[in-house]
């Protein structure tokens, strides 16, 4: 009997908790929500996540606001949102930093699996192969066939390690077998002061933030990565056209909570997500800055960061990363 009751009053307990949290998602939100993006602003990410900001705004009649918070290869950034309060109230716009940095840069203020809740996975991004226009390169071949004759005197850019100029890089070297000298940087900005002026030969980034430049011809853009060709920029060749085996981007943007949301407001943000991105707005925007818009339940991102993370464990125990 005991036992029965005891039983009993957990499955009540269990009920109101369901209900609570189903009331609370019916008012959520009832004041501001910020958006804590880990990487400093105007790249890829940021313009991304802004655009969401701003509809997500219009749609709940509450301002969302993006907090920028760089350093530490995104891990700054994700400790501070993984800290937060389980409300709601605080999102964390995460990349893919989020699938490398349990074995690159491990931190012990937070865990991408076990410190947050998935919400989406809302897109990947195109990544382009560039040069310095100082540099007399005019195609991903004469990039590699220097780099095999003068390993490490070619210097890359990235803003840290784990991001996607980072990652793309290291596949590049691994496939093409080429070593280039990585050069982190602090802050995007810095990137392309250095990129323009040579004293940076190579760049491998997303197209969001690198498009101005490239239209512009600040930079040389040589190939890109992924499966097609692109309608943003068709008249650069895939890496896999030029018989460099890469298809994927190593790019990805999903929103997390942290560990405890509720899950009625997990799934109201969700839906909000998927209703904003499947707008022809967005889609028109997609195409633009060279996204390619995923979606789906929460379970779709929570599998996937899994799969990154075994992914990048795998590839730097093969010794890519030296």
């Amino acid at each position: 009997m005991r036992f029965r009751s005891f039983a009993a009053a957990l499955v009540a307990a269990g009920l109101l908790f369901s209900l609570a949290g189903t009331a609370s998602a019916q008012k959520y939100p009832e004041r501001p929500v910020k958006i804590v993006i880990a990487f400093s602003p105007a790249g890829a990410i940021d313009i991304l996540g802004r655009l969401i900001a701003d509809k997500l705004s219009t749609m709940w009649g509450q301002q969302v606001v993006v907090e920028n918070k760089p350093g530490a290869g995104g891990n700054i950034g994700a400790a501070t949102a993984a800290q937060a309060a389980p409300d709601g109230y605080t999102l964390h716009f995460g990349a893919q930093t989020l699938g490398t940095n349990v074995t690159l840069a491990p931190s012990t203020a937070f865990h991408p699996v076990t410190s947050f809740e998935p919400i989406m996975l809302v897109s990947t991004a195109l990544e382009v192969f560039m040069v310095s226009n100082a540099t007399p390169f005019k195609s991903v071949r004469e990039v590699i066939d220097y780099a095999k004759a003068n390993p490490g005197k070619l210097n890359y850019a990235s803003v840290g390690i784990g991001t996607s100029a980072h990652l793309a890089t290291v596949l590049f070297m691994d496939v093409t077998g080429t070593k280039m000298q990585h050069v982190p940087y602090s802050q995007m900005s810095q990137s392309y002061s250095d990129i323009f002026s040579g004293r940076t030969e190579v760049w491998f980034t997303t197209a969001g933030g690198s498009l101005p430049y490239i239209r512009s011809n600040q930079v040389r853009a040589l190939a890109i990565n992924g499966p097609t060709r692109s309608k943003v920029l068709p008249e650069l060749p895939t890496m896999l056209e030029l018989g460099i085996n890469m298809t994927d981007e190593s790019s990805w943007y999903g929103f997390f909570v942290p560990k405890g949301t509720p899950k009625p407001i997990i799934d109201k943000i969700n839906r909000d997500l998927q209703t904003i991105i499947d707008t022809p707005e967005m889609r028109e925007k997609e195409l633009a800055l060279g996204y390619r818009f995923i979606g789906g339940p929460p379970e779709r991102l929570a599998a996937f960061l899994q799969g990154q993370i075994a992914k990048w464990d795998t590839i730097s125990k093969k010794g890519a990363f030296k």
